[in-house]
């Protein structure tokens, strides 16, 4: 009798886990409490899955030998309890992959920030050296995904093969053997501390099993100035290498790593924290033997990922820059410290409990005017409001780039970076960002 698992969520880690368990012969059933997407309906349809949307159906669900969770599931939910009741074993889709992957080396990485943007670079850079690397995880396409393409094409044969993979505390919360050759942990600061019981020691602690299966030979680079991975570091496994990235690596213009020097002055990344993530970038890259020329090019070509620090246009001498990914204040810090001339900041959105008082010394120092863009503003203009920094509300992106282009003044920067969720106005971070872009783009056209 075929063992029977069951993918609980449909999205892109769902499916593929789902598609990656029907080729291994297994008796797969999907369920998603949403709605399923048509394209990933086709695809289960099309593999003969079956699968149910809108419910959990716990007479489907409880009588699998193994289940394999989303991880946007929380524990708490009704399903989940039924499922630890009945002490079925439960996974993530990283981890099936990675039981299936054959020989491979994985660079795993994770952080409260900075994660996005370090994968599709670490994978630019290696790709650019000329080495098998594809890309995965919490972006783009799903880890499992990959690995049933490497195992129809019998790639997975390949020892050479490179996984970047971007992974969440969410993810790695499900993980039991995944074992990456890199791990990467490029900072903690608190966020989605609802999933964590309001406890940051929980949250790091999640953040830290993306090395708890390390062995020897394997690498973990890490941020060495954060407090917070500072006061939760342990030992890693005898025979890890720990990589630390300490303060002093960026001077004028150029990044030092070991004795490679790398110039930063054609870069498109921005910002303090960006060489930062250059650096963790090129460190594995550099582990993996890539030829530190191929890497330069690399870094002057690279296109940082949209919505994050995104230079939209420059009109009539007033640069547009789209942030919108940045949903919590450690990311507004990150970007207001990256701006070098005067600065209309575009904030607001869906309050998740924000402390704006890290914010006040750079707004004070770097933004002119504030415009709001939000149902309710009442929290941003009781923090800033004292400042005597010209202040508006608006309600759409139209009004808030109309807004900000009548206070902008050649040589300023106008910046979108809200600080908050985006559920407010917009669908999602990646709406918010794209009209943002779509209006800026039709002033331009309409000059």
């Amino acid at each position: 009798m075929k063992k029977r698992i069951v993918i609980l969520g449909s999205g892109e880690s769902g499916t593929g886990a789902a598609l990656l368990a029907r080729h291994l012969g297994y008796d797969v059933f999907v369920s998603d409490k949403g709605a399923i997407k048509d394209q990933y309906k086709l695809e289960l349809d099309q593999h003969g899955i079956a699968w149910e949307e809108n419910q959990h159906s716990l007479d489907q669900i409880l009588n699998a030998a193994e289940i394999v969770k989303s991880p946007g599931i929380p524990e708490k939910s009704d399903v989940m309890q039924a499922i630890r009741a009945k002490g079925i074993p439960v996974i993530g889709e990283i981890e099936l992959g990675f039981r299936f992957a054959g020989k491979c080396r994985i660079i795993a990485i994770t952080g409260s920030n900075g994660k996005t943007t370090t994968t599709e670079l670490t994978y630019h850079l290696l790709n650019m050296a000329g080495l098998d690397v594809r890309k995965g995880g919490n972006v783009g396409n799903s880890f499992a995904r990959m690995v049933l393409e490497d195992l129809k094409t019998k790639n997975n044969k390949n020892r050479n093969r490179i996984f970047v993979l971007e992974v969440s505390s969410f993810q790695l919360d499900d993980i039991q053997q995944f074992d990456p050759y890199i791990a990467m942990l490029l900072n903690i600061t608190p966020d989605h501390l609802d999933r964590y019981d309001y406890q940051l020691e929980k949250y790091a602690a999640s953040k830290f099993r993306i090395c708890m299966n390390q062995k020897r030979g394997d690498k973990f680079i890490y941020n060495g100035f954060d407090p917070i991975i500072a006061q939760y570091m342990e030992a890693p496994a005898s025979g890890v290498k720990c990589i630390a990235i300490r303060k002093g690596f960026f001077k004028h213009g150029s990044i030092r790593v070991g004795k490679h020097r790398f110039d930063m002055t054609q870069s498109k990344l921005k910002g303090p924290h960006n060489m930062f993530n250059a650096v963790c970038a090129i460190r594995a890259a550099l582990l993996l033997k890539a030829d530190p020329e191929k890497l330069q090019a690399g870094l002057n070509s690279f296109q940082p990922p949209a919505h994050r620090l995104e230079l939209v246009a420059s009109i009539n001498g007033v640069q547009w820059i789209n942030d919108s990914k940045a949903t919590n204040v450690d990311s507004v810090y990150y970007a207001l410290q990256a701006m070098e001339t005067p600065t209309v900041w575009i904030v607001g959105g869906q309050d998740k409990g924000n402390d704006y008082t890290p914010l006040l010394k750079l707004v004070k120092k770097k933004v002119t005017s504030i415009v709001c863009m939000g149902i309710d503003n009442s929290k941003i203009i009781k923090a800033f409001g004292n400042m005597k920094k010209t202040m508006h509300q608006t309600q759409s992106a139209e009004q808030a780039v109309q807004t900000a282009a009548r206070l902008a003044k050649p040589g300023d920067t106008v910046l979108l970076s809200p600080a908050c969720a985006s559920f407010d106005l917009f669908k999602n971070y990646e709406d918010r960002g794209t009209q943002f872009r779509e209006q800026v783009l039709r002033m331009m056209n309409d000059e």
